[in-house]
């Protein structure tokens, strides 16, 4: 019996199914987790389904979230989509749940959860639902709300179909998605909007960034700089790819100040491996996309001297 199978048998098993995914959710978090969630409405009308976490301001054109007490966990199973490691899942009342499935496509360094799906190879966490759904035709219905929201995943996290993560695959399945009747266009455009404040704070991305002579970028936004432009630390997910587009570019880091003094950080690369310098920082991720954390400015250049040293050995 494949993992699919037997992800599907333990949906059937339960009446009440509540759906998780990580903090500071992306597109592709929101989309595998409501996209899911739709999917299973859809197919299982009896069921009582819901989806948990914080909404974000920015992405509620995507979908928004729902509140239950304590008491719906009891005999109910929970799933968690696109989140690699425990401690990332929003909402910790996860555990409450009788049994815990993990679907995911980060790679697989901290394992939780009873029965686990994870393939490392899939663009998206999105794509792995849409492929789920296409596994069972037969008791899986597909409709415009879950294809919609699993195509913006897709897009979000492929950046529009231009990462490496794009396979042949991923855009078989993406248009499969299309073929149910949703707005792409004006997705696509909501996915790509920026607010004026956001715009401007790019242009100080621009003006500020540091490149050494092997590629290797950094970016700081401090508290005072995201003040002065009114933006908060979800809304800097907007310009964490456009060191990308800068030719001497090869891989970067935006280090954000939180109002805590440490710095979140957002690894990005165009061929050295960055996940195992987020490893080393209380973080993780894809090889060419990842995350972390510095506690104060001296971490942030010794992560800065890793991914110097990185881009280095790549360009032997």
């Amino acid at each position: 019996m494949t993992i699919q199978e037997e992800i599907l048998n333990e949906i059937k098993k339960y009446q009440k199914i509540v759906i998780h995914r990580h903090q500071r959710p992306d597109p592709d978090a929101l989309g595998s987790q409501v996209g899911l969630a739709e999917l299973l409405r859809n197919s299982f009308p009896e069921k009582e389904i819901r989806q948990v976490g914080k909404d974000v301001e920015g992405l509620r054109y995507l979908t928004e979230m729902q509140e239950i007490d304590d008491a719906f966990y009891q005999g109910a199973l929970v799933i968690v989509t696109d989140t690699a490691n425990a401690p990332r899942i929003d909402d910790k009342r996860y555990s409450l749940g009788d049994q815990v499935i993990k679907i995911d496509h980060h790679p697989n360094d901290e394992p939780y959860g009873d029965l686990l799906w994870v393939d490392t190879k899939a663009s998206s966490c999105s794509e792995m639902i849409a492929e789920f759904a296409l596994l069972f035709p037969d008791e899986l219905k597909m409709n415009s709300d879950s294809a919609r929201l699993l195509y913006a995943g897709i897009v979000g996290d492929t950046g529009r179909f231009l990462y490496p993560s794009t396979t042949g695959r991923t855009l078989e399945l993406a248009a499969e998605l299309r073929k149910y009747s949703f707005d792409a266009s004006k997705l696509n455009r909501e996915i790509e909007q920026i607010t004026m404040k956001v715009a401007k704070l790019s242009g100080c991305v621009y003006q500020t960034i540091e490149v050494d002579e092997k590629g290797a970028g950094k970016v700081i936004l401090s508290q005072a700089l995201l003040g002065k432009y009114g933006i908060v630390d979800s809304e800097t997910a907007a310009v964490v790819s456009l060191p990308g587009v800068i030719d001497e570019v090869l891989a970067w880091a935006i280090f954000v100040e939180q109002p805590e003094g440490y710095y979140r950080v957002r690894l990005r690369s165009k061929g050295p491996v960055i996940n195992e310098i987020a490893k080393r920082h209380h973080g993780g991720g894809h090889p060419l996309a990842s995350g972390a954390n510095a506690k104060d400015l001296q971490e942030v250049a010794e992560i800065y001297m890793e991914i110097q040293e990185a881009c280095t050995n790549y360009t032997r």
